[in-house]
């Protein structure tokens, strides 16, 4: 009998592959059964995905070291075998992180659910009476039985009031309950006939409340139903208005010897605290499944630039009023800003890669004026570009044909006139992302930085090229790593960890003095404001018409009336459509090369051609039905709306104008609305806060 042939490497690890498969089908088989909703039951299934993760990452590592030199006798169609165990490895991956997804969340909620009704069934609850005498002499002493006789009659009209005064408190309670309004933390849909449905930030006015959990509440519409008391929290209207007029007051102490110590009480992260709890706990369980890094976060930025217009570049071109509200105090000469400069994204480097169950959309980069504290400026956001052999190098204004998008444009111009001594640049790494499995989208951290701009002395830093490491977490946590194994696999000597810091996260920028031309041009922006160099001749544009609409074409300076001026009126709007601004650039350097150098030293004549190429440009793209809405980090839609610009561009190229491409039959737009031509100059301009 001819003896066993030894098994070879690669069979090895396809027969552990095939044994973990199994493991995890039956668990997957487990987790289905109606036992498998209750809470001790849900841990140990996420415990044992956890354990069957580390077991899938070893065999990963085994056969990602295998040679075909290895085998101990030829193996057919290697390469092959080894990609076909590497995938099914990877969907095995990706089982057990939805299904340690679907546990946690589920855990947390029953979790929330059971200390409410604790919480709940305390409160009804009253203690015993603890009075009760013990044994005071012999059963056959007769003043005895008088006074036990007494002593349970005493004791049996004691239970009969308890009884009373727990039935008492308990319709107390009900009553407190009743009638006291209650907001809502999530959306909720019903489940059952006699529930009811609300949305999140509905407010609800509580009838009846139950000690299981569930309550009757009636919602704006009058409707009443059942509600679960986990989705709910107490509606203090009087202390929403308190916390909303002291968001910006500093708090002062005072010493002992009498010395002020003043507070920063105006963090932005109460603000998206709320927000970004809300996706914690899916972050941390793709986290935990190795989905992806530790130090990843719900992007903050993100957050604020949700909040509304008060962090994006429109809301800080309108014009600033005084204190009174009866002037400008930015629109008459050229401002000087305490910050001024370039600053140039190079790369980033050694970013780590989310895993296969996340489909990245964008990456880019988020920077804004920051104090440690709060953010004093919009939001610009600039996108990256990488190389499928080089996934985790982001690079910044690619080479292209014809004009470079301004979204790709990593030169940037920085303004700011705080006092600050901790004033500097914050940036945000992000990604936007879909998951494979559920078609969820979202908004990842991928780290951060801040370079500050003034040294301890109030001296600004030299204009030179940066490395910034790369923090994880948010921009309010400390000592958070984006990727805590590359610290781990570091070792004590020092050639090891200089290995380790090369592997660190890192992001390349630099920052640039201005040439006179530059200086000229930026002094005509507001004193605050980030955005792209590539554009900043049309924010300039823009300023400058503002100014002659508001201090020369008006009669009256004193009146309120709205401005009847389609440009100043949509130019907001084209500020969050980048395509279309390129559309602009692109018409306007077109019209620029046609001009003699004499007309370009005239002001005027440079802005009345603005006007009319800004008229045949954006107004009729902004307006038109066929150009699809804007979509962030869509790539079939922006496609499709670069391939409506180009030919509309091209035609109006053809036709000289606009005109005819607005009359052809193809040519379908949006209703005339009179309220989108007219600006309202007293409810965009800005608050001086002085």
């Amino acid at each position: 009998m001819l003896p066993r042939r030894p098994r070879g490497p690669l069979q090895a690890v396809r027969r552990r592959s095939q044994e973990l498969k199994l493991q995890v089908d039956d668990l997957l088989s487990e987790s289905q059964l109606k036992g498998a909703l209750e809470s001790n039951k849900r841990q140990d299934i996420y415990q044992r995905c956890v354990q069957l993760k580390q077991a899938i990452d070893e065999n990963k590592a085994t056969l990602q070291k295998l040679k075909k030199a290895d085998e101990a006798a030829p193996v057919g169609n290697y390469d092959q075998r080894k990609e076909e165990e590497q995938a099914l490895l990877d969907k095995l991956t990706h089982q057990l992180q939805e299904l340690a997804v679907a546990m946690s969340k589920e855990n947390a909620t029953k979790t929330d659910a059971r200390t409410e009704k604790e919480k709940d069934a305390h409160s009804t609850e009253e203690e015993p009476d603890g009075n009760d005498d013990g044994d005071n002499g012999d059963s056959g002493d007769s003043g005895d039985e008088d006074e036990g006789e007494e002593d349970s009659e005493e004791s049996s009209g004691r239970e009969e009031e308890s009884e009373e005064e727990e039935e008492q408190q308990g319709a107390d309670s009900l009553r407190e309950a009743a009638n006291k309004e209650y907001v809502a933390l999530g959306d909720f849909t019903a489940q059952q006939d006699g529930d009811l449905t609300f949305k999140k930030g509905e407010i609800l006015l509580i009838i009846e409340k139950k000690p299981d959990g569930w309550w009757i509440a009636k919602n704006a519409k009058g409707n009443e139903g059942l509600i679960p008391r986990t989705y709910l929290e107490p509606y203090n209207k009087e202390k929403e208005e308190q916390e909303s007029s002291e968001e910006d007051v500093e708090v002062v102490d005072e010493t002992a010897d009498g010395t002020e110590v003043k507070q920063r009480t105006d963090s932005h992260w109460s603000a998206v605290q709320k927000a970004l709890s809300e996706q914690i706990n899916t972050v941390d369980a793709l986290a935990m499944m190795g989905a992806i890094p530790m130090g990843f976060r719900p992007s903050t930025l993100f957050q604020l630039l949700e909040e509304g217009n008060q962090f994006r570049a429109s809301h800080f071109l309108q014009p600033e009023l005084t204190a009174s509200q009866l002037a400008f105090r930015d629109l008459i000469r050229p401002r000087p800003s305490r910050i001024s400069l370039v600053l140039t994204l190079w790369s980033c480097k050694m970013i780590p890669l989310p895993g296969t169950s996340i489909q990245v959309l964008s990456r880019h980069v988020r920077l804004c004026v920051f104090d440690g504290s709060k953010v004093l400026s919009n939001i610009h956001t600039v996108r990256a570009t990488w190389q499928p052999k080089r996934p985790k190098t982001w690079a910044f204004s690619p080479q292209v044909t014809g004009i470079l998008p301004c979204l790709l444009s990593g030169d940037c111009f920085i303004r700011s006139n705080s006092s600050s001594p901790d004033l500097g640049i914050l940036f945000e790494l992000g990604i936007s992302y879909i998951r494979n499995s559920t078609g969820e989208r979202g908004e990842l951290s991928c780290g951060w930085a801040f370079l500050k701009l003034f040294d301890a002395s109030g001296v600004p830093v030299p204009a030179k090229t940066y490395e910034l490491f790369l923090n994880g977490g948010t921009p309010y946590e400390k000592g958070v790593e984006v990727d805590p194994s590359v610290s781990r696999r570091a070792h004590n000597s020092i050639f090891h960890q200089m290995l380790s810091m090369r592997r660190q996260p890192q992001l390349l920028v630099k920052l640039r003095s201005l040439n006179q031309r530059s200086r000229n041009i930026l002094s005509l922006l507001p004193e605050t404001l980030i955005g792209s160099m590539c554009c900043s001749h049309l924010l300039v544009f823009y300023r400058q018409i503002l100014g002659d609409v508001l201090l020369k074409d008006r009669t009256n300076p004193q009146s309120a009336d709205l401005i009847s001026h389609p440009m100043l009126a949509s130019f907001p709007q084209l500020l969050e459509q980048p395509e279309v601004l390129d559309a602009l650039r692109s018409s306007w350097a077109e019209k620029e090369s046609t001009l003699k150098r004499s007309e370009k030293r005239d002001r005027e004549l440079l802005k009345a051609s603005f006007l009319l190429v800004y008229h045949d440009c954006v107004l009729p793209l902004l307006h038109t039905t066929l150009l699809p809405p804007f979509r962030w980090a869509e790539e079939e839609t922006e496609a499709a709306r670069w391939k409506i610009i180009a030919d509309f561009l091209r035609q109006t190229h053809e036709n000289e104008g606009a005109l005819q491409a607005l009359l052809s039959q193809g040519g379908v737009h949006e209703p005339f609305d009179l309220s989108e031509q007219v600006f309202d100059f007293l409810g965009a301009g800005r608050r001086s806060p002085s």
